[in-house]
């Protein structure tokens, strides 16, 4: 597929996408490139669940200050975050998460996780970096390196974030009140990026929105136990539970325009410990995902509605009870950034650059640091954030970049038991990505 023409699109200021893409080649090359697969190796064999991320914090930490870096550890509990300032100029703020999934790895891979670890609520679980995060600690700590060894060629203030807790939804807040933008420099623009399963060399962007606002809630159906040979001494939660399952897909179906797109999915539904009794209470637990934060509220207030109507229509004892976490803004990339950093990007050789058709309807706890709050000190930070691909492109010769959405694509993808990635060309692009993006500002 040839490359998106961004011509058209206003570039960030300071420094012309050939020259940015051009400085990241020279400071790539005076860096050296060096063997980060080893790291990558290490991290994937090592995974650990959000917020505990201790081991990871510290070889990232490792990596940053033998690049010269000035490191605070312990930032929002187990975040990190690295200064290394260079004369006068913009802060650039570069962030990777650090966190692992609950998922059993099933790759055939030499280095596969057969770690674990235990959620909060006490259960032990197997553990994996089914989503890349261990290739993004990588990137991060490559792309220090390269301009760390390239400080003649920008100036300005490079912020390195290892963030904890992106899949929790805890780790970019708690960095933020832990004083990220108070005890060290405020950025003038955050830039992140994801991997996705598409191969290596593909860079994907969308300016405007490109992931969703998302909200997970607990909703406890109270019943009134009894024997299994008795329902009718009882009001069944279960039953109860189930009818609302069923029901809340109307809120997709029936009750959200389609060009206002939602996602409503039960993801766990926990009830009673025996097949002949009939429980006091049942949980189901939702993820609900939209476009925009209206559509967000509406959706969680229909939620909300449906599951008061069948306790009600059940006879419950008393009303649902609704306990929300996980909450996360949609990202919306800034228009002018994208467009100058795809520019940028469409320069450096193996690139494939396109532009991604629609939002994902995925979340990220990115977009917290670009949210004008009183506390953080000021104004949003601008911010862009971009996909880029890491498999093996010999094995999926077919591959076409609407399949990363469309879910047709036969690549492993995020947060599945065999996701994979090609090591040594992601992390190769992805280090290109991050210095050339940094370089358009700091060049």
């Amino acid at each position: 597929m040839s490359a998106v023409n961004w011509a058209t699109t206003s570039p960030p200021p300071s420094v012309p996408p050939d020259v940015a893409a051009a400085g990241a080649d020279d400071a790539l090359h005076e860096a050296g490139t060096g063997s980060w697969v080893d790291l990558f190796r290490d991290l994937h064999a090592n995974p650990e669940l959000s917020m505990h991320e201790h081991r990871t914090a510290t070889r990232l930490a490792e990596t940053l200050r033998a690049a010269g870096l000035d490191v605070t550890e312990g930032v929002g509990a187990t975040g990190l975050v690295g200064v290394l300032r260079n004369g006068d100029g913009p802060v650039v703020m570069l962030r990777g998460d650090m966190d692992a999934l609950p998922i059993k790895e099933e790759t055939d891979l030499p280095y596969r996780s057969e770690a674990s670890g235990v959620l909060p609520s006490g259960t032990s679980v197997p553990v994996m970096h089914a989503c890349g995060h261990d290739m993004h600690v990588t990137c991060l700590a490559a792309t220090a390196q390269a301009l760390a060894q390239a400080r003649d060629a920008w100036s300005g203030t490079l912020l390195i974030v290892g963030q904890p807790g992106e899949e929790t939804f805890q780790g970019a807040k708690a960095m933020l009140d832990d004083g990220l933008f108070t005890r060290f420099p405020k950025p003038d623009v955050a830039l992140g990026q994801h991997v996705m399963p598409a191969p290596a060399g593909y860079v994907l962007h969308r300016a405007g929105a490109i992931m969703a606002a998302t909200a997970s809630v607990d909703i406890t159906i109270h019943g009134r136990g009894g024997h299994g040979s008795q329902p009718a001494s009882c009001v069944d939660p279960v039953t109860t539970a189930a009818y609302f399952v069923t029901r809340v897909q109307a809120v997709v179906a029936r009750e959200t325009p389609s060009f206002d797109p939602v996602v409503v999915t039960p993801g766990m539904f926990h009830a009673g410990t025996k097949a002949n009794i009939i429980p006091d209470q049942a949980v189901v637990t939702l993820n609900v995902r939209a476009m925009s934060d209206a559509a967000l509220d509406r959706a969680l207030a229909a939620v909300r509605r449906i599951a008061e109507a069948e306790c009600a229509a059940a006879g419950s004892p008393r009303p649902p009870e609704f306990e929300m976490f996980a909450q996360g803004p949609a990202t919306v990339n800034d228009d002018r950034l994208v467009g100058g950093l795809a520019a940028a990007h469409t320069a450096l050789p193996g690139a494939t650059v396109t532009q991604l058709p629609s939002p994902f309807m995925g979340s990220e706890d990115f977009s917290e640091y670009g949210l004008p709050r009183d506390r953080y000190h000021g104004d949003a930070v601008p911010y862009a954030f971009w996909m880029w691909g890491g498999a093996d492109g010999d094995r999926y010769p077919n591959f076409q970049p609407t399949d990363v959405q469309s879910g047709e694509s036969d690549i492993p993808g995020n947060h599945t038991t065999r996701f994979e990635l090609d090591a040594e060309p992601t992390i190769a692009i992805g280090n290109r990505l991050l210095t050339t993006s940094a370089l358009s500002y700091l060049a």
